[in-house]
């Protein structure tokens, strides 16, 4: 299944963790921008496609980000630029 659109109303998440579900699929959907008290934010190995959602900018509080061996493809969004404080961003194995 995709990652509900829903996700957005966990404001207050810190820690996002789904690696090596190879059932989540398809696109990150724009409203995880949403969440932008997440720190920890990790679903690598799964099939996930289309683009990194521009959103991902708003999410400032962002230290670690892994998203390699997913279906992503298109260029990486500028507003990573944006997260200032991010420590870790592994993109590798993706489209």
């Amino acid at each position: 299944g995709t990652i509900p659109t829903e996700i957005g109303l966990l404001t207050d998440l810190l820690h996002l963790s789904a690696p090596w579900n190879y059932f989540l699929s398809g696109p990150i959907p724009g409203q995880i921008g949403l969440l932008t008290a997440l720190t920890f934010l990790d679903i690598n190995s799964n099939t996930h496609n289309g683009t990194i959602p521009t959103e991902v900018g708003l999410m400032t509080d962002l230290l670690f980000v892994d998203l390699h061996i997913n279906d992503l493809s298109g260029p990486i969004p500028v507003e990573i630029g944006l997260l200032t404080d991010l420590l870790v961003l592994e993109l590798s194995d993706n489209e």
